[in-house]
């Protein structure tokens, strides 16, 4: 049963307790301040210049209402609410002269109260009170403000720097005067121009002509002192995914990551705040044969579907080590097979030893016209159709391996069943087994200088970038993390300092070379004519810790303006006060947020979206 203080519909009645078989579950178990009585409330309604006003406070206990005596009009204290020490009302700021609604919030000690508002705009203040007599007198109506429509727009994707509509695509822009890194032939050009054509790259060069047609659908940025990469790429990241893992089982090869993008991901728009315009989403390392990957351009705004990039080749993750044997995932996971390195070795052999069988099972039936009249189809398993891709050579294995003798295994697996090995991921022992890996025709996509952080990582070292590339192999720096991506220029600037690279060399690190590892290096990875017109504008050298991201563009669109974020910044700000004004403004009308819990401070959201500090915890 529930236990009320009141009518049950009544507004003012308060929830006392609630019993559950035969047990009583208090809903409000420590003592109210009393707030009630005649007090003088101080604080400022313009900057710098706080004032007293009386304020009267009646009603029940738990159920109070107030009003403070603004020169000719009486101001209400809506949503006011005690919880222990704890005091918080809203008032409508326009009877202040002002706009949208002031929030106030505090402790009550006794006959003095204090704590701090927020105006409408987000800014604070300091309030105080001191009560004067108390009151026991019945309870006076609060006034309701009535919702008002929103004016905000719809925004692609919706939340923080979405945009009202997708950037446009110049029919030609023209950066002049940079230092172009093409990450090509051509090497670093210094002084030179870049030309995008309809999305592509046209020219790179000096003093390029602006072409006669166009005149008057040209975008010219002067990059005098700067410098201009290609759009970086990672090689190895889980940005904008919903799922990773499925730990399950060992062999999962029928999941497939483009299922469970998420192109709202606000790590989308912080990698292109850091020059990233691809990258490369692969499944989790908790399985021997994981799922499908997915190459996405980094559209900030678009749906899902159309991030991947369809033009490159299909590929897979494979694990090895540590987390696909469950070394480190606790007692109660022992019973998944494999758990020893030998058994991942054979539980892959196995598995393509199945996917023979039935591409051989397939093929019989295909070519036989009897068994077509008189039987139905082979059974189809996506599992092992995504097998057959592989050793068809269709499909790309992405490998994480760290140790060396597992990366000689399945380089021995493959070789075995006629397939080559894509690329090792992390790979950090790969300068062990550099030859090989080069032999093979395999690629090497490794951490600049990650070490110690479990066992099978302790010899790493962070000269292996460069001495896989000294060996042949080809070679990149990948992120395996949203934060670090986007950073991933410094990154490859390590290789400089460990390996002695050259500074050409590095950039390659995370441009053509990852391009290269994913088969789209004839569309992406360098600044060549006919390929995309992706490229980066920064403040200074490509490999300085000093230089920004001033502009990153996306076949020719631009996706991110360092002088543009700095004025949605200012509008997410004004947006959130909107948004929290809105919100209050509810709140009066309805008297409770719809799924809001009172905690033992003040309010606070709760299996909802988080509305910042409208609810704020204010401690005594």
């Amino acid at each position: 049963m529930v236990i009320t203080d009141g009518d049950y519909f009544a507004q003012d009645s308060r929830v006392v307790a609630v019993w559950i078989d035969g047990r009583e579950y208090e809903v409000e178990s420590e003592p109210l301040e009393d707030f009630r009585g005649e007090w003088s409330l101080s604080f400022p309604i313009e900057p710098h210049s706080t004032t007293s006003y009386p304020l009267h406070v009646v009603g029940q206990p738990k159920a109070p209402a107030g009003r403070f005596e603004l020169a000719d009009r009486n101001v209400p204290l809506n949503n006011l609410r005690i919880k222990g020490a704890f005091v918080s009302w809203t008032i409508p700021a326009d009877s202040l002269g002002k706009e949208g609604i002031w929030r106030f919030s505090g402790n009550i000690l006794g006959d003095k109260a204090s704590g701090t508002g927020i105006r409408t705009d987000g800014s604070r203040y300091v309030w105080s009170a001191v009560r004067g007599a108390k009151a026991r007198d019945a309870g006076e109506a609060v006034s309701l403000v009535p919702e008002e429509a929103s004016r905000l727009l719809p925004l692609f994707p919706e939340g923080a720097f979405g945009r009202p509509e997708l950037p446009e695509q110049p029919a030609y822009v023209l950066v002049r005067n940079a230092t172009v890194w093409t990450s090509g032939p051509e090497g670093i050009m210094e002084g030179s121009d870049l030309l995008i054509e309809g999305g592509k790259v046209s020219a790179v060069g000096s003093n390029l002509p602006i072409p006669r047609k166009a005149r008057k659908t040209l975008v010219e940025i002067d990059a005098s002192g700067k410098h201009v990469t290609p759009g970086l790429i990672d090689a190895h990241s889980h940005t904008a995914i919903a799922a990773v893992n499925e730990g399950t089982q060992a062999i999962t090869s029928e999941v497939r990551i483009q299922d469970v993008l998420d192109s709202d991901d606000i790590a989308i728009y912080r990698e292109l705040a850091g020059g990233l315009t691809m990258a490369n989403l692969l499944h989790g390392s908790a399985n021997p044969i994981g799922g499908h990957n997915a190459v996405i351009k980094l559209r900030w705004g678009v749906p899902p579907d159309e991030l991947i990039d369809t033009r490159a080749p299909q590929g897979i993750k494979f694990a090895l080590g540590e987390n696909v044997k469950q070394s480190n995932w606790g007692d109660e996971y022992v019973t998944r097979y494999p758990q020893t390195r030998m058994g991942v070795d054979q539980i892959i052999r196995d598995a393509f030893r199945a996917a023979k069988d039935y591409q051989r099972e397939w093929e019989t039936y295909d070519a036989s016209k009897a068994l077509k009249a008189t039987r139905i189809p082979p059974r189809r398993d996506l599992e092992l159709e995504t097998l057959v891709e592989v050793l068809d050579g269709r499909r790309w294995v992405h490998c994480h391996a760290y140790r060396q003798d597992e990366v000689l295994n399945l380089i021995r697996i493959a070789d075995d069943f006629g397939f080559t090995v894509g690329v090792f991921q992390h790979i950090l022992e790969g300068y062990k087994v550099a030859p090989e890996i080069a032999r093979h025709g395999a690629g090497g996509s490794c951490f600049s200088d990650w070490w110690g952080y479990k066992f099978e990582v302790y010899d790493a070292i962070p000269y292996n970038g460069a001495l896989m590339m000294e060996a042949g192999v080809i070679t990149s720096f990948n992120s395996d993390s949203d934060e670090l991506a986007r950073r991933l220029y410094t990154e490859a600037a390590k290789a400089v300092k460990y390996g002695g690279l050259a500074e050409e060399d590095a950039i390659r690190l995370v441009t053509i070379n990852p391009a290269k590892q994913l088969r789209i290096d004839r569309f992406v990875g360098s600044l060549e004519p006919g390929k995309d017109g992706d490229f980066v504008i920064w403040s200074g050298h490509p490999l300085s810790t000093y230089s920004r991201c001033e502009q990153t563009w996306i076949d020719g669109r631009k996706y991110f303006d360092i002088g543009e974020d700095a004025v949605m910044r200012s509008q997410q700000e004004a947006e959130r006060a909107e948004l929290i004004q809105k919100a209050l403004k509810a709140d009066s009308k309805d008297g409770e947020v719809p799924g809001h819990k009172t905690g033992a401070y003040g309010e606070y959201p709760h299996d909802s979206g988080y509305l910042g500090d409208v609810y704020e915890e204010v401690q005594p």
